[in-house]
């Protein structure tokens, strides 16, 4: 979709006033003093005295925590925001750093809290939790009390505090400002990475192949930057790790998922086992559908022959993603109106702005800010409904409060991918011509691919990355090596992958922002498909739980959360069934030939 079509439809932007006015505005500036303020105090009157309150007294300092912590979220809610939206402009970078740094000095008063906490023995614990006020908190409490093995002293704590803005997140930016800069020349016009990555879907095969090229050739000019931002970030984690003593790189994610690291490495294995079931089976059918023995790496997700495909406008993909939403619930579809109704939104393409897409839950006193970037395709509307799934759940979460609304990024996939599904299965229903019901059952299994099978490569990448670096750095090649190992074991022999491919590692954020992140998209989707088996075989009732699912916020583990729906993520059986979902689909492909 051009610039001048995505204005004549009039794709929304978001309103970033109900966080604040504006980065100079008198009420931020106001509540950054207040913060300050507050948590001086704060460090003030509780500081190595936790030990001694009553359960009364500890509940109280709790919520004073949570508001001066919600403050400061809401803060830098609005900071990533403002920088997501242009993330190129030089002052907007200067503003979102300088957020930064101002939150983290403020916030280096409030470190000692969880310290303390975790001081507690857990019979003096256990008694002061009868008290109301601190019984409110327990499952925030829970689920501090699980780094207590891998806390260091205080002095340290806030030492690495201080110096993160000018370590990890001075890298993040980096990267962010690296990637959002670029201009990557395609028949002489320059374009931005997303525009470029868009292309790789294009119906043409020859602009597929000029894409691919020119994003080889352009991330393989920038690879001795992405190897050093790699390197330095694996080298800080492993630093961190060890002096926290976690056992293995992906430790902490696990810990702060709340998943258990035999579940993850089944998972893993389950998937890895799957890859010639799935990826290899279903590029060795496409390939046979384009008429060939291999499909060149950039052919992987294009149209299929002779399906069409036509440009969904912005309004008809909002009607389809609700409508989808209402069939299902009501009141799901109810809460995901007022995203389009009110200025939540920010969807049109521009140079400088974020590539991809994301929910930011900002925090329970303001509401979510979705950011896509439509571009009028059938994948750009399950986008919009994987976002606003997230968007929904953010919603639904938010009245357990700031503390406990977070859920775990296993489970946080969960309404995002379900929303996927709704809205898939509502356009197949609806489409009666052949050749395109064949091409969505195709986009349909292409997506949970690149979720699945994809995000299980992308972890045993940064898993074999982060493994090596314990032992010194990485040199480029080696990464690149790594990287077209693994993608040819997942993706198998139909998929031709050529030299610049070896590049492609470089651009992709969940690596740089948050490690060991993409093995959540899996968990995710294989649960997604399982709860769905459930939903089509339910009796009525299941939408009220579902709803409850997501109203449960971060006070749930995974266990307790999928009980309701008679599922187990640790039963090994549990995978297999979610990945039978895609077999499925493969079967009714290969049966339509």
């Amino acid at each position: 979709m051009t610039a001048a079509r995505q204005k004549k439809q009039h794709l929304p932007t978001w309103d970033l006033k109900d966080l604040y006015p504006g980065p100079n505005s008198a009420v931020l500036k106001k509540d950054l003093a207040k913060a300050k303020k507050d948590s001086a105090d704060f460090h003030k009157k509780h500081f190595g005295k936790i030990s001694k309150l009553s359960g009364n007294a500890l509940g109280a300092a709790v919520k004073s925590y949570e508001k001066i912590d919600e403050t400061l979220s809401k803060i830098m809610s609005y900071a990533q925001l403002v920088h997501a939206a242009d993330v190129a402009d030089p002052e907007i970078g200067r503003f979102y750093q300088t957020m930064q740094e101002a939150v983290t000095d403020i916030a280096a008063h409030l470190v000692f809290f969880a310290l303390e906490i975790n001081q507690l023995s857990d019979a003096a614990l256990k008694k002061k939790l009868r008290a109301p006020p601190l019984a409110h908190y327990a499952s925030w409490i829970r689920d501090v009390r699980v780094f207590r093995p891998h806390q260091l002293d205080e002095e340290t704590e806030r030492l690495l505090h201080d110096k993160h803005v000018a370590g990890r997140a001075a890298w993040n930016r980096l990267f962010d400002e690296t990637i959002a800069r670029m201009r990557i020349d395609m028949d002489g016009r320059q374009k931005t990475t997303e525009e470029v990555l868009h292309s790789l879907s294009d119906n043409n095969g020859e602009v597929r192949k000029k894409a691919a090229k020119a994003l080889g050739k352009t991330f393989g000019e920038h690879i001795q930057l992405f190897s050093l931002i790699t390197n330095t970030l694996a080298k800080d984690k492993e630093i961190d790790d060890r002096w926290r003593s976690y056992a293995r790189p992906q430790s902490s994610r696990n810990l702060a998922n709340h998943v258990e690291e035999v579940v993850v490495d089944a998972l893993s294995a389950a998937v890895r086992k799957s890859y010639p079931d799935l990826s290899h089976r279903y590029y060795k059918l496409k390939a046979r559908w384009f008429g060939k023995r291999k499909l060149d790496y950039w052919d992987r997700n294009a149209p299929l022959p002779a399906a069409g495909g036509k440009e969904i406008p912005w309004d008809t993909a909002k009607s389809l993603v609700l409508d989808a939403y209402g069939q299902f619930s009501p009141e799901l579809a109810k809460v995901g109106k007022q995203f389009f109704d009110k200025p939540w939104i920010d969807a049109a393409h521009r140079p400088g702005k974020a590539g991809g897409a994301f929910a930011h839950p900002t925090v329970p006193s303001a509401h979510p800010y979705l950011l896509v970037n439509y571009m009028g395709r059938t994948r750009d509307v399950m986008t919009l409904a994987h976002e606003l799934g997230h968007g929904c759940h953010q919603v639904l979460a938010g009245p357990q409060g700031h503390l406990k609304c977070d859920t775990p990024l296993t489970l946080a996939e969960t309404a995002s991918v379900f929303g996927e599904m709704l809205t898939f299965r509502s356009l197949l229903a609806a489409e009666k011509n052949p050749a395109r019901r064949k091409a969505m059952l195709a986009g349909k299994v292409e997506d949970m691919l690149n979720t699945v099978v994809r995000q299980i490569a992308f972890y045993e990448f940064e898993s074999q990355v982060h493994t090596e670096r314990r032992e010194g750095e990485l040199s480029a090649d080696r990464i690149c090596d790594i990287w077209m190992d693994i993608q040819a074991e997942s993706l198998g022999p139909a998929i031709r992958l050529h030299p610049e491919y070896k590049y492609f590692w470089t651009y992709i954020p969940h690596f740089i922002h948050s490690p060991f992140y993409v093995y959540a998209y899996a968990f995710g989707d294989c649960l997604v498909n399982s709860l769905y088996a459930v939903y089509e075989n339910a009796n009525e009732g299941f939408a009220e739980r579902y709803l409850d699912m997501l109203r449960a916020g971060g006070t749930l583990h995974h266990k307790e959360l999928l009980a309701p729906f008679g599922l187990n993520a640790s039963d090994p059986k549990f995978w297999s069934k979610g990945l039978g979902v895609v077999s499925g689909l493969i079967d009714e492909l290969e049966a339509l030939g």
